[in-house]
């Protein structure tokens, strides 16, 4: 097995990804065809099932996209189930101690380092060393979404076997009390804390970006990178959809009103 997206993040480079939420394979196929570095399929939020995802994966395994899981919970058997379809990488939602990340790094790797069980169905089908190098490229990102969290990163980052962290935006400010609130100052601080915290304990930071119009991204990315923020979810699949139907409508309208002619 061979991890794309972590050999880019071990050579310094910023990756960039999007999440998808609609199941269909065309959806994966076609962002699978853009040149996204990763793509995280949500099974957290989004009505997906792992016969869905294993198809959407199967949809996109012409492109380098790395494909990434975020499971529902922080449990054994959904790990087992996305990194046997293929995952390259789990994010695992609410992770708030130095026990629960210990116990992800655990579920995703198998025996003697971890507990996962043997069955790699679809992961192995064309690649006879994928055991031996599973646990080794199959990346481990914890999700940093409550103030809790933040209390215990520098103890979370600790753990042998998280490769990075990813910071849930909406979760973090609504755990703050400033649901949203996407620039305020101690949200910011705590992008700051976050990305500090991480390159100390060499692991990578990322975010989940929230699309707005006009096609940016709110904290701004220069600000991101900055901070030193190198795996970034741009939007997802509805946002990107919306994002560009809307842009095309209103463009169209306003010409309209010009009455300038549509070309």
């Amino acid at each position: 097995m061979k991890n794309l997206l972590k050999e880019k993040l071990n050579e310094g480079e910023v990756v960039y990804g999007t999440f998808l939420t609609i199941g269909h394979p065309d959806v994966s196929e076609i962002i699978g065809s853009v040149g996204f570095d990763f793509v995280v399929f949500d099974m957290e939020h989004a009505p997906l099932d792992f016969g869905v995802v294993q198809s959407m994966m199967q949809a996109m395994s012409f492109s380098e996209t790395t494909p990434i899981v975020r499971v529902a919970w922080n449990d054994l058997v959904l790990f087992k189930q996305a990194l046997d379809i293929g995952a390259h990488g789990l994010i695992i939602p609410w992770v708030n101690s130095k026990d629960e990340a210990e116990r992800a790094v655990k579920a995703a790797k198998y025996p003697p380092r971890g507990i996962r069980g043997f069955g790699p169905r679809r992961a192995a089908l064309r690649d006879k060393e994928y055991v031996q190098t599973a646990d080794q490229e199959i990346m481990v990102i914890v999700q940093i979404e409550t103030k809790t969290a933040l209390d215990q990163l520098d103890e979370i980052l600790t753990v042998k076997g998280v490769d990075a962290c990813f910071i849930g935006p909406m979760d973090f400010t609504m755990s703050l009390g400033i649901l949203g609130q996407l620039q305020h100052p101690e949200f910011e601080r705590v992008l700051d804390n976050v990305a500090k915290t991480s390159q100390k304990h060499s692991i990578i930071p990322g975010i989940a970006t929230i699309p707005v119009s006009g096609g940016g991204c709110l904290p701004e990315l220069s600000k991101l990178l900055k901070m030193g923020y190198r795996m970034i979810s741009l939007s997802y699949d509805v946002g990107l959809l919306k994002e560009g139907a809307s842009d095309l409508l209103n463009r169209a309208k306003r010409l309209t009103l010009n009455q300038e002619p549509l070309g």
